[in-house]
């Protein structure tokens, strides 16, 4: 009875052995992550799944999430050209200023928020200024005002 309690104990310190990695290899395993182990071109292809809003938070994530992000232009290009759908002018303006793509979204995402809701007639029935929600505004320049007053005197 005591050899086999003898050989439980033994296996289970070897178990134990083969789950419990030394205190520097787990800091080494956390470190890892797919960035790191995959080929550029795979990380490229999963952040270029995510929308704008999940990009920047991954760019935030940590230093190798980061230097993959912010050193593909092209993972912005896509988000870009989608912006560029509302806001023409502005995006060509900015990328004939030689912006990166992805300065050049930044410049002019809320800008294209704001306009693609007043040329959809989301704020067509307003009266007032009071009647505009406070934190959808953004300011924009006399030509993409000019936009949305000409759009809203053909309807």
């Amino acid at each position: 009875m005591q050899k086999a309690s003898k050989k439980n104990k033994q296996a289970v310190a070897s178990c134990k052995e083969l789950i419990v990695l030394p205190p520097a290899k787990k800091k080494e395993e956390n470190r890892k992550d797919f960035v790191e182990l995959l080929p550029p071109e795979v990380s490229f292809k999963i952040f270029s799944e995510l929308d704008i809003q999940s990009l920047c938070k991954a760019a935030m994530t940590c230093k190798s999430w980061n230097s993959a992000i912010e050193n593909s232009d092209h993972l912005w290009k896509h988000h870009c050209l989608t912006v560029r759908a509302v806001c023409q002018r502005e995006i060509d303006c900015d990328r004939g200023n030689g912006y990166s793509w992805k300065v050049t979204l930044l410049r002019n995402y809320w800008k294209s928020k704001v306009k693609h809701e007043w040329l959809s007639e989301k704020y067509s029935n307003i009266h007032s200024r009071c009647g505009l929600p406070e934190k959808i505004m953004y300011p924009m320049d006399a030509d993409t005002w000019g936009e949305i007053l000409e759009a809203e005197l053909e309807r």
